[in-house]
């Protein structure tokens, strides 16, 4: 078997919430020590007492600490007056922060302060640059007590009306969709997002989309280990306890004909041998027994929570329908034989059926178009606060309430579609609900996701008499950053090609397992941090290049996540040894050369032979070329630590197959539908890795549908 040449550390599919993090008041930090003025001096003279009262005049710099890096700014002052504001250093994520520093800057100099209202969904952006200011601002010397005095902050305009066939709540993935489809069979839609931005968590999600596709699989190689895989599953009892189907009955026909199916697949290629010449395979039942087995899992009390099979069923089936969908409407997604190359396993998905789309803005930004074209009308920094209803109890439209304070009153002759997201930036709810995770949870535990994912949606519809379910359970995602949470840092890879590391440099799970289950194993280590080393797939991907490490890998910057400490980086083992002692602030264990020449080696010895001795790996891959990284200068290694945060919720608003919100008697909420991860009951304890776009996306445009036909 081909050694890969060692690459880059695991980052993520999905991005940093710059909201979700509790940020003080632009003024209630304490100013940074100044930078000093460009172009003039600030000496404490009379001469500056004298330059004060004339007004001062110049360009002033000013920094702060943002959620990814440093805020910059040049800040010119003429007689005294702010006239401009030029950010000079920004590593923020643009998607989520671009009308933070489009804005902030023009509210600075309009209105000569740098107390202004924080951007929705981007607080901590929005301090950080009001920061940079003020000590700008201090830096030139104007009187900051006047800045304060002309605080300013947006004012309530009158009450406003609109009218709508449908109104969609939150503009994500799932709001998009749904807007898009209802739209495009002949509906008016509106569509309101509380964030400054659209996207969501789906525009954090990295492109992760599951489906069974018969074309891109047969055009791959079926493993040993994915055979030894599909072995195991034909071989299952019904009976066998752990399977739990005496509890869920409704599942054992899934197994049964997921069995029938391997049996017909290896009479088909009888002959044929597994890595040599045997087809891959997948089919929808092998996905819903993934969804079933993926999210069966025992609650704290003793209960047991499985998936809704028909909702399991509607997704499984519906995926790759919706997948050439999404590719019909500008998104880049590509199916059949063109996504051969792409299909791939992402962490927690169980089987090789990820494919890669677009991702982060550029997905938004196609389905954005796509709605636009389509004729949705979109308004963003404007929050739904309650559904209305009539006396009959149908739902008939909504409040809301834009980000100025002005009141809006929504008119839905069709009715009202949640799709606002999940709640794992709400970790008090969270933790309201749990009886999964225990002391594990808290209060305070980060989160991966947008700061606007509070659940909104889940309240508004229990207040109309909507049922909820899996509201006891969180997905925690375990390979964030340990000092923020994010995804955003680090580089992505295959989940059958990552190795992880303890404090001792040892491996401590099966690294293809399920996200809950990885999370699990985490917990258990000291301070739950743990170490990821990518070993690669390609010749050329992933491969980091020099000292300078000048390279992108995998699209990242690796010298700027080098330097702010989101990965570590050595030339050699021995030096990527010695940079763990100093990562972290110094606080992370260090490894010795030794240690990680030892778990690679073994790594390798397991890859080659297709057999995970240690944690019965079912599908590992890569192998790491300690040789040619210790004498080729070029070549060097890179480690990611990581650590759990919230990452989705599992639980949430019941509907039904059509995407219908149901009350607690199961029956439908006439004028009311909901979609993606405002909804429970499809992936019960634990949702696979690459499902929640299949998800967000399959039910959006399911709920589109029901309600354009209402």
């Amino acid at each position: 078997m081909k050694k890969r040449i060692f690459s880059c550390g695991l980052a993520a599919v999905m991005a940093v919430s710059l909201g979700a993090c509790s940020a003080a008041p632009a003024d209630s930090t304490t100013a940074p020590e100044t930078t000093g003025a460009v172009g003039t001096t600030a000496a404490e003279t009379s001469q500056e007492s004298e330059e004060k009262e004339s007004g001062v005049s110049g360009t002033f710099s000013g920094s702060s600490a943002g959620m990814q890096g440093t805020v910059s700014v040049d800040l010119t002052v003429e007689n005294g007056v702010i006239t401009d504001v030029k950010v000079t250093e920004n590593h923020e994520t643009p998607s989520l922060t671009g009308v933070v520093f489009e804005r902030i800057p023009a509210q600075v100099v309009e209105h000569q302060t740098t107390k202004l209202d924080a951007v929705t969904g981007a607080t901590f952006a929005s301090n950080a640059l009001m920061r940079a200011c003020s000590e700008a601002a201090q830096a030139a010397g104007l009187d900051m007590a006047a800045l304060d005095a002309n605080e300013y902050h947006a004012q309530a305009g009158q009450d406003e009306t609109w009218d709508t066939d449908v109104l969609v709540v939150g503009g994500g993935g799932a709001g998009l969709s749904a807007a898009i489809t209802a739209a495009q069979e002949g509906s008016n839609v509106i569509l309101v997002e509380k964030s400054s931005f659209l996207g969501g968590n789906t525009m954090m999600a990295g492109g992760a989309y599951n489906t069974v596709d018969p074309e891109a699989q047969a055009g791959m190689i079926l493993t040993p280990a994915q055979k030894n895989t599909m072995d195991g599953y034909f071989k299952l009892d019904p009976s066998d306890e752990a399977l739990k189907l005496d509890q869920f009955p409704e599942w054992k026909e899934v197994l049964t004909t997921l069995q029938s199916e391997i049996e017909a697949f290896y009479a088909a290629n009888e002959g044929k041998e597994p890595g040599v010449d045997m087809p891959g395979f997948d089919s929808n039942t092998l996905h819903m027994w993934h969804i079933y087995v993926g999210g069966l899992r025992q609650l704290n009390d003793g209960n047991w929570v499985a998936s809704d099979i028909d909702m399991a069923r509607t997704l499984a089936e519906n995926s790759l329908d919706t997948f050439k969908w999404m590719e019909s409407i500008g998104i880049d997604a590509k199916t059949g034989a063109q996504a051969s190359d792409t299909v791939f396993t992402v962490l927690g998905a169980m089987w090789p059926r990820t494919h890669a789309v677009s991702a982060d803005k550029p997905l938004i930004d196609a389905l954005e178009k796509a709605a636009k074209e389509a004729g949705v009308t979109i308004y963003t920094e404007t929050a739904a606060t309650a559904l209305t209803t009539d006396d009959s109890g149908r739902v008939i439209g909504a409040s809301a309430v834009k980000a100025d304070g002005t009141k809006i009153t929504v008119n839905a002759s069709k009715g009202v579609i949640l799709a606002s997201g999940g709640y794992c930036a709400n970790a008090p709810m969270v933790k309201e609900y749990d009886k999964y995770w225990g002391d594990d949870l808290s209060d305070h535990t980060l989160t991966t996701n947008v700061g606007t994912n509070t659940g909104d949606g889940i309240v508004m519809a229990q207040a109309v008499g909507a049922d909820v379910t899996g509201m006891e359970i969180a997905q925690m995602m375990p390979s964030s950053s340990p000092l923020k949470g994010t995804l955003s840092d680090g580089i992505w890879g295959d989940a059958s090609e990552q190795i992880w590391i303890d404090g001792n440099g040892k491996r401590f799970v099966n690294e293809y397992a399920e996200r809950d289950v990885l999370t699990q194993a985490s917990l258990g280590l000291e301070g739950g941090v743990f170490y990821i080393i990518y070993a690669g797939h390609g010749d050329d991907n992933g491969v980091c290049k020099g000292a300078a490490m000048e390279d992108m890998c995998f699209g990242k910057d690796v010298k700027t996540m080098w330097e702010t400490d989101q990965i570590w980086y050595g030339a050699t083992l021995a030096e990527a040894a010695e940079a763990t002692k100093n990562a972290i602030g110094g606080n992370a264990p260090a490894f010795t050369e030794e240690q990680l020449r030892e778990v690679i080696e073994t790594y390798n010895g397991y890859v080659e032979a297709q057999k995970d001795d240690d944690f019965g790996k079912e599908v590992i891959s890569g192998s790491i070329d300690l040789e040619a990284v210790d004498s080729d200068p070029s070549l060097g290694i890179c480690i990611t630590p990581r650590k759990a945060s919230l990452h989705h919720t599992m639980g949430g608003i019941v509907i039904d197959t059509d995407a219908s919100v149901l009350n607690k008697d199961g029956k439908a909420i006439t004028g009311l539908w909901a979609a993606g991860e405002v909804t429970g009951g499809i992936h019960a304890g634990n949702r696979l890795g690459g499902n929640a776009e299949a998800d967000v996306f399959t039910f959006g445009r399911i709920a589109g549908h029901s309600a354009s036909a209402e």
